[in-house]
Formats: structure tokens, C-alpha cells, sequence
């Protein structure tokens, strides 16, 4: 916390003294006060920092694992601060690990990641390579409010490029021989695994070697002097910094940005089993909308400076208006709104906006709008029943046929009792027939409805 006090000491002086200067954003330190940074490398570099950030354009990159076909929430953070870097005229990059994911980060982790076969990897790297081009094309298409042409494009790499054609003699020779055992032994991720019961392989030991190889490598083409990463990643990023001063003489720098949380504390993402993925087809934009609606009253207020681009002023207004109406969530919305839209476009908000229309309003005209595919998705865990339309089928039969009941009695008595819905509408004539016009959604589909929660989806085949 001290250092964290001292960035936005220095950050604000510098900001009285170069008032012009800092109001492109260039000083990419001040998001601490939004919370944004926990540590920096080396400890004592903030002035340093400051001065080269307000000097000149910089080049900052964040790496990303390919463990899955997408990246997740809890990988927002680094990307939102990859794109507050680009908003102040800087040069970024986003690397991804096409090398490394075969040996797999041990940062964080109290087992050893399962080896990947390298057709998966492949579609792993496809997908997370897609999310970080979606992100920053919608950033600067519906959130970045000036001339886009401000904005450099980000680098997108993936570090198989380099390590495709190194001799791993030659690598073990010149790049090994600048890390030393016991600063490596003495790693915080290291420590924790040697001394669990699992241990480590000599595989995951060795990936703080190929971290530090990328930023070598980035400097020396791209003049690459920052790197961000989780909290997790000060092994990583000292171990980097170490190599780069054994072998360029160079002074480079690394910032961590805290773990995003959830309300009891976990850390969001697969591990924490509440993954929600920024991939559309594994998780729609209407649950993504909703996992942030529902977001504590407690916690909306750092989100909002953590994940989204509001002005630390809007943000105190926002929080203004929850006092006065709290009932209507006003924090939770623009959180879920803005970042569904950086995610997913505003074709996904619209689309989140519509799912969330048809469960809560009870009205039929807001299930018209929905696919097949969206009904499933907003009515999940709901039973996907495929039927043949079969003339003069009676809403007493379509019940029965859905599985709805458990027996023809029952059937009888619930539907009679008005317990029963087609799209939302209460069905109380047991012989109704079913006719495509009055029973049946554009998208060949029906919503059936037992009670208040039970719902089943009726796909029509033709």
C-alpha cells in the first residue's frame, strides 16, 4: 500500500507541474487511484516511471496462456489496462503464448496444468487470439469517444514465432546461464509448490526462463521496457527484469494489477468454478449481463473503476443515484452495460437487453425477437423437448407430450387451475388446439411453463 500511496503522490505532483502534458493520459500511474496497480518492479522506480511515461510513447505488453479456447472475466483487468495504455498514446501488446502453453504457468496454481495436445492448443490460441481482437475493435468502435486514428493498433503475437527455430543448446547456453538456482528456488510460486505434497517438474520450473526470454525479445524489437501482468506474475516479471539487466543493460519495469474478485473473495475465472467466458457460444452475452447485474452493492463501486472507462467524477455521480434509488440497480446496470458492449458489441447488448426482456416481463411480444439458440440460453437448465407438429394437437397432448407431467390427472387438474403457459400466456382449455399462429414463436419454438419456475422448450420440426 505504500507504494501504491507514493504512485499517486508523484502522479499528482507531476500532473500539477505538466498539467498539459498529462491530459492525453500519457501518466498511465495515475489509474491507481482507480485501484488498478498493487505493486510495481523495482520498488523504487517510481519517478523513474514517471518521467519516461510523460517523456515519450512507451511499449507495454501482457501475455496470455492458452489454457482454454477463451479467455474469461478474470482476465478483463489486464486487458482494460492494456487499452487504458493505448488510450494514452502508447504501443501495446498482446502476447500469446503458442510456446509456453505447452509447459504451462505454475504462477497461482497448487497442481500441474494437464499437457495440451497441440490440436487443442491450436484452437485455444485461435479463440483467444479472436476475444483480444473483438475487445479492442469494440473499444474503439462504440467506448473510445475520440479520433480513432489516435488510437495505435494494438500487436497481437504469439511467441512460437521466436521459439519455433531457437536451438535449444544454443538457448540453454546463452539465455540460461544468466539465472541463478537460488534466485529462482526462492520464486513465491516456486516455494509453494516444492513445498506442497505435489512438488514441481522440472517443465513448469523452467517457464520462468522462457517468461523472461519473451520480454527479451519484445525489447529487443519492439523497445519494450513494461510489462503487466496479475499479481501473481512478480516472480515472472523480477525474473525478466533480471535477465534484461544481465543481457542488455537496459532498464525496463513491471506493474501487477490486483486479482479481480468475487463477493466471497474468489478469484474470478475457470479455476474458481464461475467462469464466465468472453467467447459468445460458451457464454451468451445475456448471462455475462446478468453474472454483473448481479453484482453486491458492496463491490459495484470498485468494479466500476477496475472495468470500466467512466471518469472517476461519473463514477461518484453513479454512485450518487444508487443512494437515491437503489431498487433500481443503476451501478450494476452501467457496469453490465458497458462491459457486454466492450465484450460483445453493441448487437450483444441489444441482445442481452432482449433476453432479459423475455424472462422478466411475462410478454410474449419479447419472446418473438429471441433464436432458438437465445431462448435456450436465457432459459437455462429448461428440458429441450423436439415434436412433430401433428394437426389438431390439443394443449392437454402438447403437455403430456413435453413431459410436463407426471401423469394425464395431474395434467388435467393443473391446467384447469391456470397453472399452465404457452409464451407466457396462461392455457385453461384443455382441448385448445395448437395452430402455428397462436402457439408457436418465428423461430419454431414454444415456451412452456409449469407453475411459477418450470419452463420447457418445444422445438417444432417441420
Amino acid at each position: 500500500m505504500a507504494i501504491l500511496r507514493q504512485i499517486v503522490r508523484l502522479s499528482n505532483t507531476y500532473l500539477w507541474r505538466c498539467s498539459k502534458r498529462y491530459s492525453s493520459s500519457r501518466n498511465i500511474l495515475r489509474l491507481s487511484e482507480r485501484g488498478m496497480y498493487q505493486d510495481m518492479f523495482p520498488k523504487t522506480a517510481a519517478n523513474e516511471i514517471l518521467d519516461i511515461l510523460n517523456g515519450s510513447p512507451q511499449c507495454v505488453y501482457a501475455g496470455f496462456d492458452p489454457t482454454a479456447r477463451s479467455l474469461h472475466v478474470g482476465n478483463l483487468l489486464v486487458i482494460i489496462n492494456l487499452l487504458h495504455w493505448q488510450r494514452g498514446g502508447h504501443n501495446v501488446i498482446a502476447l500469446v503464448g503458442g510456446a509456453t502453453g505447452f509447459i504451462g504457468d505454475p504462477s497461482g496454481r497448487s497442481s500441474e496444468r494437464t499437457a495440451l495436445q497441440e490440436e487443442i492448443l491450436r484452437k485455444n490460441l485461435a479463440g483467444i487470439k479472436n476475444n483480444l481482437e473483438t475487445v479492442f475493435e469494440n473499444h474503439k468502435k462504440y467506448i473510445w469517444t475520440e479520433d480513432e486514428n489516435k488510437l495505435k493498433p494494438p500487436i497481437i503475437l504469439n511467441n512460437e514465432e521466436w521459439y519455433r527455430n531457437i536451438d535449444s543448446i544454443r538457448f540453454v547456453s546463452e539465455i540460461g546461464r544468466h539465472f541463478r538456482m537460488g534466485t529462482m528456488l526462492l520464486k513465491q510460486s516456486v516455494q509453494n509448490r516444492i513445498n506442497s505434497d505435489i512438488g514441481m517438474s522440472f517443465t513448469e520450473f523452467s517457464y520462468q526462463i522462457f517468461q523472461s526470454y519473451d520480454w527479451l525479445h519484445l525489447l529487443n524489437k519492439y523497445n519494450c521496457k513494461f510489462q503487466i501482468g496479475g499479481s501473481d506474475q512478480m516472480g515472472n516479471i523480477s525474473a525478466g527484469h533480471e535477465l534484461i539487466s544481465r543481457t542488455a543493460k537496459k532498464n525496463v519495469y513491471g506493474l501487477t494489477l490486483p486479482l479481480v474478485t468475487t463477493e466471497e473473495g474468489d478469484k474470478f475465472g475457470k479455476s474458481a468454478g464461475n467462469a464466465i467466458w468472453l467467447d459468445a457460444t460458451m457464454t451468451s452475452p445475456y448471462s455475462m449481463y446478468q453474472f454483473f447485474i448481479r453484482t453486491k452493492d458492496s463491490d459495484v463501486e470498485k468494479l466500476l473503476k477496475l472495468l470500466t472507462f467512466y471518469s472517476l467524477g461519473e463514477i461518484k455521480d453513479i454512485m450518487y443515484k444508487h443512494t437515491q434509488h437503489p431498487e433500481q440497480r443503476y451501478p450494476q446496470q452501467c457496469l453490465a452495460e458497458q462491459l457486454v458492449t466492450l465484450v460483445h458489441g453493441e448487437e450483444g447488448l441489444e441482445r442481452a437487453r432482449r433476453a432479459t426482456e423475455a424472462i422478466f416481463s411475462k410478454d410474449v411480444k419479447s419472446l418473438v425477437s429471441l433464436t432458438s439458440t437465445e431462448l435456450q440460453q436465457v432459459f437455462e437448465g429448461a428440458s429441450t423437448v423436439p415434436l412433430l407438429l401433428s394437426p389438431g394437437i390439443t394443449v392437454l397432448e402438447l403437455g403430456l407430450k413435453a413431459k410436463c407431467f407426471a401423469t394425464e390427472g395431474d395434467a388435467m387438474r393443473i391446467i384447469q387451475a391456470g397453472g399452465f403457459y404457452i409464451n407466457h400466456q396462461r392455457m385453461k382449455k384443455i382441448d385448445e388446439v395448437i395452430t402455428e399462429s397462436a402457439h408457436i414463436l418465428p423461430n419454431h419454438t414454444s415456451l412452456l411453463r409449469v407453475g411459477k419456475r418450470n419452463y420447457y422448450i418445444v422445438k417444432w420440426q417441420t
